[in-house]
C-alpha cells in the first residue's frame, strides 16, 4: 500500500527538505519506488536536485494545465514534482474555492506505482501545508537537537491535532527526526526529551551534523550521490532502514 508523508516544521534549518530528499534517495536504494512532491514556493528541494526553471511544476498541477505524467521528473531512482515561485499564488487564487484543502489530493489522485510519496511543505502553516497534511497519511517532523528548536513543537502538534479532527482523521505523527547532532550535552538532553515524552514517536536514528550534507546541494544531488561514505549517508540510511522496520512491526 503506498504511504504518503508530509515532511513538516514551521523552524528553518531544522533539516526538513534535507530530509525529504535523503529519505527518499535512500527509501529508493532500498528498492521503493518513490515520489518526493516539492511543495513549497522556495522550490528548495528542486533546487537541492538540480531542477531549476522547469518547463512545468506542481502549480500548473494544481491548476489543471498539465497532466501527472508530464510534470513528473526523473533524477535517478527518483521520480521529482517540481515547484517554482507561482506556487505562492495559490492562497490566493484558491481561497474562495469549494474544498480547497483538498487541491492536492486530487491532483495526485493518478499517482500509482509508487510506495511513497513524500511531501517537502512550506514553513508555514497556510492552505498549502493544509492541503500537503490533507493530503498524507503520517508526518515526519525533523527537529533540530536545540532546545531553542523545540519551542514550536507544541504548536506544530496542537495543530496536527486541529486537522486531524477536521480534514483528515486518517493522520498520524509517523515519525521525529533528530537532525544536527554533534554529541554535546544539550544535543543529547533534546534527544533525551524528544524520546520521553514522545514515546514511539521520535527516530531511534539521529542525523549528526555533517558538512557533506551541507555540501550535496549545491552539486544537486543527494547524500549518496554525492558523498556515498560520509556520515549524513551513513546517518540517513539508517533512518530509512529504520522506517521500513516501523512498517514491518506494525
Amino acid at each position: 500500500m503506498m504511504k504518503v508523508i508530509a515532511f513538516l516544521n514551521q523552524k528553518g534549518g531544522v533539516g526538513k527538505t534535507t530530509s525529504t530528499i535523503n529519505i527518499g534517495a535512500g527509501l529508493a536504494k532500498l528498492n521503493r519506488k518513490v515520489l518526493l512532491v516539492d511543495f513549497d514556493p522556495q522550490a528548495s528541494l528542486s533546487c537541492s536536485l538540480g531542477i531549476e526553471n522547469p518547463e512545468c511544476s506542481v502549480y500548473d498541477l494544481l491548476k489543471q494545465k498539465v497532466s501527472l505524467e508530464q510534470v513528473i521528473i526523473k533524477k535517478g531512482k527518483l521520480s521529482v514534482i517540481p515547484a517554482d515561485i507561482d506556487l505562492a499564488a495559490i492562497d490566493h487564487e484558491f481561497r474562495n474555492a469549494t474544498d480547497k484543502e483538498y487541491i492536492l489530493k486530487k491532483a495526485l489522485i493518478d499517482a500509482i506505482g509508487f510506495d511513497y510519496i513524500l511531501i517537502d511543505c512550506p514553513p508555514s502553516l497556510g492552505l498549502l501545508t493544509i492541503n500537503a497534511l490533507a493530503t498524507s497519511h503520517e508526518v515526519y517532523i525533523p527537529v533540530q537537537t536545540e532546545f531553542l528548536a523545540l519551542q514550536g513543537l507544541g504548536q506544530l502538534i496542537d495543530t496536527l491535532h486541529i486537522v486531524t479532527k477536521r480534514i483528515n482523521p486518517a493522520l498520524k505523527i509517523g515519525g521525529i527526526i533528530g537532525t544536527r547532532y554533534n554529541r554535546r550535552k544539550i544535543n543529547k538532553d533534546v534527544v533525551e526529551y524528544l524520546t520521553e515524552n514522545f514515546k514511539g514517536k521520535a527516530f531511534k536514528t539521529v542525523i549528526r551534523e555533517n558538512v557533506a550534507l551541507t555540501e550535496a546541494p549545491s552539486f544537486g544531488k543527494d547524500i549518496y550521490s554525492h558523498n556515498p561514505d560520509s556520515i549524513g549517508a551513513k546517518d540517513y540510511y539508517a533512518l530509512c532502514k529504520e522506517i521500513l522496520k516501523k512498517e514491518v512491526t506494525r
